[in-house]
């Protein structure tokens, strides 16, 4: 069993990206064989300031590192880093249909009412998410709902390139339910909206770099309803802000949202809210300190995604050659 899952390298990561990726990550690579990536070839569809890009790559390397992902125990580096992912996206490219693309949600989210000025690369971003997974012969995949498309789309374009070729080559990669419950974290401002670090209010996030001070103000002033809580999650089904402070709480304590009621049923905003911040410090605060000090080790950051790259490459060069083979093409 092999997991493969990347993330693209963003930089200012916050609450949402811990509780709803990386610490699954954490969880995973204790549970089976895993490949993580800084997703920069994917960052590229849109318009990126290099010098910023580059720096996102340390950054956000820093942050998996700090959050419990261990160089040790899964194969962590930068996409970009091993030519065999675009070298695989195009051949795969050769074998996927314009009508695929054309149905993916995603890029119909972000190109917006101008598809015709978005990038090439926006479109066939999914033919290169199926590279980065097919490459390695992935047996898993982590996704989110949003995502779900994308792995169907993987396994189309690996069973299609099998019977075109006549051969097996492409493992059909699985949706991967191991690692706990991946939270799914809204915007303390707006309990309908995902919490991003696009959102125009820094009061709409917990930035993982934000001291304890500003992690309680943030709480305190998150929005919530008069309202006291309820003795089971049916009863915030219509209560978005609450639910979503509710459902932090229960994904830092590894708790059900039922099993975190059951401590506050009958109390107010007043009681939960402390103690909500107290977990959240209690969780970013080391996670904060140790980033910190990862930043200023950028030599110690490169040696970690080369060495992670060589891995990577030498784990992907038989797929890549074999591939190259099965559409008549040579290798030297």
């Amino acid at each position: 069993m092999r997991v493969v899952s990347g993330i693209q390298p963003t930089g200012d990561l916050h609450l949402g990206n811990l509780l709803g990726a990386i610490l699954r990550w954490v969880r995973m690579q204790e549970e089976t064989e895993c490949l993580f990536f800084l997703a920069d070839l994917h960052a590229i569809t849109v318009d990126v300031d290099p010098a910023t890009l580059r720096k996102n790559v340390r950054e956000m390397a820093a942050a998996l590192i700090a959050s419990g992902i261990d160089p040790e125990k899964s194969t962590l580096f930068a996409h970009s880093d091993v030519p065999a992912h675009p070298e695989l996206a195009w051949i795969l490219g050769c074998t996927a249909k314009m009508g695929w693309l054309s149905r993916m949600t995603q890029f119909k989210a972000k190109s917006g009412k101008h598809k015709e000025r978005a990038s090439v690369g926006l479109f066939t971003y999914p033919v290169l998410q199926a590279a980065d997974v097919l490459l390695y012969q992935a047996t898993h995949v982590p996704v989110g709902d949003d995502q779900k498309q994308h792995i169907e789309l993987a396994r189309d374009i690996a069973e299609a390139f099998n019977h075109h070729t006549g051969s097996e080559l492409f493992t059909a990669p699985a949706p991967y339910i191991g690692g706990g419950t991946a939270a799914r974290v809204m915007s303390l401002r707006n309990g309908t909206e995902k919490m991003s670090k696009s959102a125009e209010s820094d009061m709409s996030r917990i930035n993982l770099t934000d001291d304890d001070d500003t992690i309680l103000q943030k709480i305190r002033k998150a929005r919530t309803d008069p309202e006291p809580l309820p003795e089971s999650a049916e009863g915030l089904a219509e209560r978005a802000e609450a639910r979503n402070l509710v459902g932090i709480m229960a994904a830092i304590e590894d708790r059900s949202v039922d099993a975190v009621l059951a401590d506050y049923a009958g109390k107010g905003f007043g009681d939960f809210k402390p103690a909500l911040a107290d977990a959240l410090i209690a969780l970013l605060s080391p996670l904060r300190t140790r980033l910190l000090e990862l930043r200023k080790e950028e030599a110690e950051l490169d040696r970690i995604l080369d060495a992670g790259a060589q891995e990577a490459a030498a784990l992907a060069q038989p797929t890549l050659d074999a591939a190259y083979q099965a559409v008549g093409l040579r290798r030297r």
